[in-house]
């Protein structure tokens, strides 16, 4: 069973939870947080990261990934495992491995140190849109009802069975399949799924288009509802 993280009042304070071991940046980017509207708990470690995790259920968290105790992979897991909740990692390495598996284990973004704390906020608040964005409708079925998603519920049915998806992963899915048979590029994707207004990681979309396919696809390999389009894009395919 999934913890349902903070809803109250999400949309105009956030609970954001920062987690790194660096006291500068625990103290310098909490209080640009609070100046921008958000409330703010701390950890600065793996293991506090987790319990303070648990005892406030935070809107959003920011983790690094080089911690003491649990590092920032394990700290995620666990996350993921009990939680949907948005996490935007934090890495002092341009390491595309760290990056890659950060998002493999369920991270819906990162950014790189040193970074510009106006960025930082900006794509908190870009997550925190889409995150409490409402869909219009109420079921979208697709390939003659192999593909059930209903909008108010959040389910994603595949086949009569019920697929777990991450609130970035269902956006994704709802996005496509509600142009099916349309490409569209990974910068596209980028600003209309993700809401951001400025430059990301176009790796991002590459990785939870996987990871939704590992989700979705009887043949992750092969796969027959989201196609590459070579040097375009992605397509939901609806024939």
């Amino acid at each position: 069973m999934k913890l349902s993280c903070e809803t109250a009042n999400s949309a105009s304070n956030p609970l954001i939870l920062i987690v790194d071991d660096d006291p500068d940046i625990l103290r310098g980017l909490g209080n640009i947080l609070k100046k921008s509207g958000f409330r703010v708990v701390t950890a600065a470690d793996g293991n506090e990261a987790l319990s303070v995790f648990y005892k406030t259920l935070p809107s959003l968290v920011i983790l690094d990934l080089m911690l003491p105790e649990k590092d920032g992979m394990e700290v995620c897991r666990e996350m993921r495992r009990v939680s949907d909740v948005p996490i935007l990692m934090l890495t002092a390495r341009d390491d595309s491995i760290d990056k890659i598996l950060g998002l493999e284990l369920g991270a819906d973004d990162y950014v790189t140190k040193p970074f510009d704390s106006r960025e930082v906020v900006a794509r908190i608040r870009a997550i925190m849109r889409r995150v409490n964005k409402k869909h219009a409708g109420t079921t979208l079925v697709f390939q003659q009802g192999r593909v059930c998603i209903n909008m108010a519920s959040r389910n994603v049915i595949i086949e009569d069975k019920e697929v777990a998806l991450t609130p970035t992963e269902f956006d994704l899915l709802v996005h496509l399949a509600s142009h099916p048979n349309r490409v569209f590029s990974r910068q596209g994707l980028m600003e209309q799924v993700w809401c951001y207004d400025f430059p990301g990681d176009l790796r991002t979309v590459d990785v939870h288009i996987r990871r939704l396919r590992q989700k979705i696809e009887k043949d992750p390999s092969n796969p027959t509802l989201i196609i590459t389009r070579f040097g375009i894009g992605y397509v939901f395919n609806d024939c």
